[in-house]
């Protein structure tokens, strides 16, 4: 698991949130503690296979002993979906790492906004429950298909902070019940906006935001899944190692961490679309073509960084800091 600290961890519980989607409540095996965490972390979990995926912590951060995830059983699944529902056990020990949280509350905000379509509930309750506890001002919108799909439906409708919760579900015709023009039409000052879900829910909710007028700095959100794999139109390029000057081709359909590791330089990666940021890389020189989830779009103008498990390079070379 390289730098990461790894984590070995029972699964204190497991059980049937939703149609689809079931929850693992970690613990610490006996005498040994969990790392704290902050409302909007994740975890890596190792699955069977050599399998790594992230997973948010839907728990309240003030419960210093277990971490609670929810998955959703893709019927795309990569593997690791699927190898939660079918092949861990309540009972079992899994390794997992500590937590890592690139979806933070932010201290200063005088309201929290927080949108959840689907699976993407599992960080926003969390974040909702830290806010309750501390007495914070927010309001919590939460998308879903249908209410057998909506994953802790009734803990939000059974807790103290209920009456801030708007549960809402699509439509016969498909259409989401949410106005998220209606919700979002004012940018208000010192008001945040969190979001998370799928891509068309989370592009949606983001996409009407700006057109508002919401400035980037009040809009945070998280991807569970990038759009990793080759295209088409791909072409090769060549990756330079700055610290050997050795120069390797990253073929069409290669990454450039496939491409280095051919050469015996291993990055680190975990999520390997792009998404959880485990394999940032400095760029030295060269024009990257960013297909990441992690970078803001500022951080991707900068050209100095990128995400070597999904993107690649406009330029002939990239000069990489390694």
């Amino acid at each position: 698991m390289g730098a990461q600290t790894s984590l070995e961890v029972c699964i204190a519980r497991k059980q049937a949130e939703a149609q689809d989607i079931c929850s693992l409540e970690l613990r610490a095996l006996p005498g040994q503690s969990l790392p704290a965490f902050a409302a909007g972390a994740h975890i890596d979990v190792h699955l069977p296979g050599g399998l790594v995926r992230q997973y948010s912590l839907s728990n309240d951060c003030a419960e210093p002993d277990r971490y609670v995830i929810a998955v959703l059983r893709e019927s795309a699944s990569r593997g690791g979906s699927a190898a939660v529902h079918t092949q861990l056990l309540q009972g079992q020990q899994i390794c997992i790492s500590a937590p890592r949280n690139h979806f933070a509350l932010q201290a200063g905000a005088k309201k929290h906004l927080l949108l959840a379509g689907g699976i993407g509930i599992t960080p926003i309750l969390s974040m909702a429950r830290c806010l309750a506890r501390e007495g914070a001002d927010f309001t919590l919108h939460y998308s879903a298909r249908a209410r057998e799909r909506m994953a802790f439906a009734e803990a939000i409708e059974a807790s103290a902070w209920a009456t801030r919760a708007h549960l809402h579900l699509d439509t016969a015709g498909g259409k989401p019940q949410l106005d998220i023009a209606g919700l979002l039409a004012v940018a208000e000052p010192g008001t945040h906006l969190y979001v998370c879900g799928p891509r068309g829910f989370m592009d949606a909710v983001l996409d009407t935001a700006r057109a508002a007028g919401w400035p980037q700095e009040q809009l945070h959100y998280e991807f569970f899944a990038g759009e990793a794999g080759p295209r088409e139109d791909d072409a090769g390029f060549e990756i330079q190692v700055a610290s050997t000057g050795q120069v390797v081709r990253v073929a069409p359909e290669q990454t450039v961490v496939q491409a280095l590791e051919s050469i015996g330089v291993c990055v680190q990666t975990s999520c390997e679309q792009g998404v959880c940021g485990t394999c940032l890389t400095r760029v030295l020189e060269g024009e990257i073509e960013h297909r990441d989830m992690y970078l803001t779009e500022e951080e991707q103008a900068a050209n100095d960084q990128f995400t070597p498990c999904c993107s690649r390079a406009r330029s002939s070379r990239l000069v990489l800091d390694l």
